[in-house]
C-alpha cells in the first residue's frame, strides 16, 4: 500500500512517469521503499534543498503509522 501511495504521488511531480518505479524492501530495521526515476527527473523529486523528498518521507511516515519507512530516491542509468 505504502509502495503504491508513494508511485502515485512521485508520478504526478515527474515528467516520465512511466520510468518512475517503486519497491519496498524489508530489512531487519525495517521497511525501505526504493524510488527510482528517469535521470532528468531526480531534481524535481528531490526538490530545492530537499523539500519535496522531505514532503514524501513526512506524507509516508503518516501513512505508515508506527511502523515507520525509509524512502530511498535513485536514478535510473538506461544504459545499463
Amino acid at each position: 500500500m505504502l509502495a503504491d501511495a508513494l508511485e502515485h504521488l512521485v508520478r504526478g511531480v515527474v515528467d516520465n512517469p512511466d520510468d518512475v518505479e517503486v519497491r519496498d524492501k524489508q530489512l531487519r530495521r525495517g521497511s525501505v521503499l526504493e524510488v527510482r526515476v528517469h535521470p532528468d527527473d531526480l531534481g524535481k523529486v528531490i526538490g530545492r534543498g530537499g523539500r519535496t523528498a522531505s514532503a514524501f518521507r513526512t506524507v509516508i511516515s503518516a501513512l505508515a503509522g508506527r511502523g515507520g519507512a525509509r524512502i530511498d530516491f535513485v536514478d535510473v542509468d538506461r544504459r545499463r
